[in-house]
């Protein structure tokens, strides 16, 4: 993003800036790194189908860049969408962040209201929307009402996993991670979200299979192939469990992943972790569009992206 794209500061150029047909707007998504992000074909697919002439760029931007890049933004800019590093920082940035992103403690969409100069910039949350749509879609039952969860990790993303589940009813979750010491911030943030947390250490598969066995929800919010052994476990002495659990894990890239293929050889029902993607994708569209988003549109242009990376 160089200072010709955003009238702003020298940052990495990810695109020229061509002059915008009357009513159009822009949007990029920033993080670091973020070449392999998906949110570009979800954000046009909903464009095109919406039939906005918009321009959705990408951009390399670091945790100390951010401020710069948000100071130069201009009326043309319907908003960002944050990947990490960016998410605790965005806090600081905008002019007002959402009860939401507040006590989740982290903000994954900018969105740019118009206004006087380059407008009023909001700091929002849509990672808690999408773990909420993906769970209850893979559900397939109406007015579904889950008792008792697992969250494997403590990370950001387990702060949003916290949120979604009290959205289903779920105040008391247990957290799995392989160090307590470094969850001070979910803990932090349970706090703030007035639920219960029983954090745990991580000490054995067994452990952690009997874990996942005993709640309706699971959420995996760890990094892609963390969960492989737990998988290989849940698959290797699946039988007997009961039916109409269901696991959202949040690693789509390589999918299937064998935590999603242990849980469901073990009888439960995984949610992807793109339907994740897909639906707080939407929940920013809907944001900065104001207009309802194209989910099956962006869900078809999802997953013919996934099948030619060969997800």
């Amino acid at each position: 993003m160089d200072r010709g794209a955003l009238g702003g500061p020298a940052l990495p150029t990810y695109e020229q800036r061509p002059a915008l047909p009357a009513g159009a707007r822009r949007a990029a998504v920033l993080g670091k790194p973020v070449a392999h992000s998906l949110s570009p074909v979800l954000h046009r697919a909903a464009y095109a189908a919406l039939g906005l002439d918009w321009v959705y760029g990408v951009a390399e931007v670091d945790d100390g860049q951010l401020a710069a890049v948000v100071a130069a933004l201009d009326g043309e800019w319907a908003g960002l969408s944050l990947t990490m590093p960016l998410k605790h920082v965005a806090l600081e940035v905008v002019d007002v962040v959402e009860p939401l992103a507040q006590v989740v403690g982290a903000v994954n969409t900018v969105i740019v209201q118009p206004g006087p100069g380059r407008g009023l910039l909001v700091g929002a949350n849509t990672d808690v929307h999408g773990v909420v749509a993906a769970l209850r879609e893979a559900s397939g039952r109406a007015g579904w009402r889950p008792r008792g969860a697992v969250v494997l990790g403590g990370g950001a993303t387990a702060a949003s996993t916290l949120a979604a589940l009290a959205e289903l009813g779920i105040t008391e979750s247990l957290v799995l991670v392989r160090n307590p010491a470094r969850a001070g911030a979910l803990q932090r943030a349970a706090h703030r979200m007035g639920v219960h947390v029983t954090l745990r250490r991580w000490t054995s598969l067994e452990q952690a299979a009997e874990a996942v066995r005993g709640v309706d929800v699971v959420v995996s919010t760890l990094p892609a192939h963390a969960g492989d052994e737990l998988g290989d476990h849940l698959a290797a002495t699946a039988g007997g469990t009961r039916p109409g659990r269901v696991l959202l894990d949040v690693a789509y890239d390589p999918w299937p992943s064998r935590l999603a293929a242990g849980f469901e050889a073990d009888g439960g029902t995984v949610a992807p972790g793109w339907a994740m993607l897909l639906h707080q994708a939407a929940e920013q569209v809907r944001l900065m569009t104001g207009r309802p988003a194209p989910v099956e549109a962006m869900r078809t242009a999802l997953t013919g992206a996934l099948a030619r990376r060969g997800g």
